[in-house]
């Protein structure tokens, strides 16, 4: 059975973001309104919440789980910078339907690892509704894990009810906003984007925008 795990470390407060002065790269001007949060912030933020997850795991077993794809580049690096030996598996959640309107959960990709009586970090890119982190974290919790933590970029509350799902380190506290890139996507695009931005609302609802 894993010991216990101490308090969670001190990791300051997520900073509640909005628009940055950084200006849009050429080549993304068409889709992109803005730039929320520029590269160097975000890795500097990952840094800190690097330090923070490595205080609190640092000689435990420690299992991630990152919830595919969207976190992909959140994820490397991340566990980049953990210097202890880790373990990783991957889940494919899916509760979108081609864009933006939320549908009924699907698992495309179950767990390999057996999680039963060890440590799990869960890695998500964005807390938005708070239904995909529920379902996971009550599928991982039936697996037997003995301790449950949550990880995610973003975390967009105003998206739940008060009281919602919480997330136990979070890296920003983002507006009501359609925000791609760092991994994040629309339609599958925009992963590739060194930063997180803001997409034009013509994009993802053109009839809207008439």
């Amino acid at each position: 059975m894993a010991s216990p795990l101490p308090p969670r470390a001190s990791l300051s407060p997520a900073p509640h973001v909005r628009l940055s002065r950084a200006t849009v790269p050429a080549g993304h001007r068409r889709d992109i309104a803005h730039v929320l949060i520029p590269e160097k912030r975000i890795q500097r933020r990952v840094d800190e919440l690097a330090a923070a997850v490595s205080a609190d795991y640092r000689g435990k077993e420690l299992v991630m789980v990152a919830l595919l794809n969207g976190t992909v580049a959140f994820l490397a690096d991340l566990m980049r910078r953990m210097e202890f030996p880790l373990t990783l598996d991957l889940m494919g959640v899916s509760s979108y339907r081609s864009g933006t309107s939320s549908g009924e959960l699907t698992y495309t990709k179950r767990l390999k690892l057996d999680v039963r009586g060890r440590h799990v970090l869960v890695i998500d890119d964005i807390l938005d509704t708070g239904k995909t982190l529920t379902a996971v974290t009550q599928e991982l919790n039936s697996l037997g894990a003995a301790t449950l933590r949550t990880c995610v970029l973003l975390d967009k509350p105003t998206s739940r009810p008060t009281g919602g799902f919480e997330a136990d380190y979070v890296g920003f506290v983002v507006p009501h906003l359609f925000v791609v890139g760092y991994g994040l996507d629309y339609a599958e695009k925009y992963r590739n984007l060194p930063f997180v931005g803001v997409l034009k609302r013509e994009v993802y609802a053109p009839d809207a925008a008439k």
